[in-house]
């Protein structure tokens, strides 16, 4: 996977789940950083190829994302501490729970919200 498939990946995910709608793309470390327009919908996914050519798709380091990809896909993708997924060059990743890991950052602030309700 290149970092350009992920990106077309991330934003087919924003245009399949109504709740996070368009992305706002900046760069955030240097990395290519997509996160929901609308506010508190969701937390930021970013795009880190590396050297050795993995790719990881990053995030913040603070929520219980990584975590919580863990418990729901603990064999089906490579993860790194508490921030990323990572993407190895030759090595086909499980499209389908990348996607629901992009998702389920993506909605993160919203999800969180309804939580507490």
């Amino acid at each position: 996977m290149t970092p350009e498939d992920l990106k077309t990946l991330i934003h087919q995910v924003a245009e399949a789940t109504p709740e996070i709608g368009p992305l706002e793309e900046s760069l955030k470390w240097g990395e290519q950083s997509f996160t929901p327009l609308k506010r508190n919908v969701g937390s930021s996914v970013r795009i880190a190829p590396r050297p050795d050519g993995e790719l990881a798709l990053m995030f913040i380091c603070h929520t219980n994302l990584v975590d919580e990809f863990r418990g729901l896909y603990p064999d089906a993708l490579t993860y790194e501490g508490n921030r990323a997924i990572v993407l190895s060059p030759g090595i086909d990743a499980d499209r389908e729970a990348l996607k629901h890991c992009i998702a389920l950052a993506l909605t993160y602030k919203l999800r969180k919200r309804m939580k507490r309700i």
